[in-house]
């Protein structure tokens, strides 16, 4: 008779006649709302790819349960939406979302609070780091690195070589080769979500927040400003109401998936939930 042992006398196997039990692979469990699901089965998505497909759905389904979209309509598993969902969701928005005109009073006191919005001829001298987001990139393995690159280059008391060496290191980024230098740039050279988190300030060295731009997480240093001419209120009264309306608009979406959120059977994704009106 056979056995199924090696023969060897120290091996674990040599005094069974049966084979050692099979490992099972860990499962990952798929994500739903309201029992739909938001990705394929054995399919690990980032956490903020994850949410984002969560709250697209919480909203499809509402437009649903409105009328606006055909019950028909299902997503697919890769987190395509249909043209018409796309549209009943916009239809959705518009109908549930108050967004009231922003007061001139308001507008006046975000401009004292950022006098050198739109301005005219402000210049910086940049450096650095970018962590480029690319796909299939771990979203939340590159932000740790990010902010360990960031805690570490604040403390650092070196006269900058550090940023430069972390610039070469880490930067995906050509002008990591450099240090990171950008050189003098004015908002019209940067991404406007770029710019926006970094011209009409006062800091100067390394900022003590990571800047999301469409390219990625990037570490700013700010090495030199240059001011611009500030602009009366009266000639940025309507910029300055339509980023408060933006702001606005963009609470009102949080507060109004919250609710859904609160409503709905949330399976294998974080996501804030509340069951009333009053969401802080």
């Amino acid at each position: 008779m056979t056995t199924s042992t090696c023969g060897s006398p120290t091996c674990g196997c040599g005094g069974s006649d049966s084979a050692a039990p099979a490992v099972d692979a860990p499962i990952i469990p798929i994500a739903r709302i309201n029992g739909v699901a938001l990705h394929a089965p054995g399919e690990q998505l980032p956490a903020d790819l994850l949410r984002q497909r969560a709250c697209t759905e919480l909203l499809r389904q509402q437009a649903q349960q409105e009328g606006l979209l055909s019950p028909d309509d299902v997503p697919g598993l890769d987190g395509a939406t249909s043209e018409a969902a796309t549209q009943a969701i916009e239809q959705l928005l518009e109908r549930a979302l108050t967004v009231p005109e922003p007061t001139e009073e308001a507008c006046r006191r975000y401009h004292a609070a950022h006098p050198t919005l739109g301005g005219e001829g402000e210049r910086l001298r940049l450096r650095h780091v970018l962590f480029a987001v690319t796909p299939g990139v771990d979203v939340k393995l590159l932000r740790q690195r990010a902010e360990a690159v960031l805690l570490d280059l604040r403390c650092a008391d070196d006269g900058g070589a550090r940023f430069a060496e972390a610039a070469r290191q880490w930067s995906n980024c050509p002008s990591g080769q450099q240090g990171g230098e950008l050189g003098w740039l004015s908002q019209a050279d940067c991404a406007p979500e770029f710019a926006r988190d970094v011209f009409g300030k006062a800091e100067v060295g390394v900022l003590s927040r990571l800047v999301h731009s469409r390219f990625g997480l990037h570490v700013v240093e700010v090495c030199e400003r240059q001011p611009g001419q500030v602009l009366p209120f009266e000639d940025v009264q309507a910029s300055v109401a339509l980023l408060l309306r933006q702001q606005t608009w963009v609470n009102a979406l949080r507060q109004y998936l919250q609710l859904l959120a609160g409503a709905a059977e949330v399976e294998g994704v974080q996501l804030d939930a509340a069951d009333t009106p009053l969401v802080q």
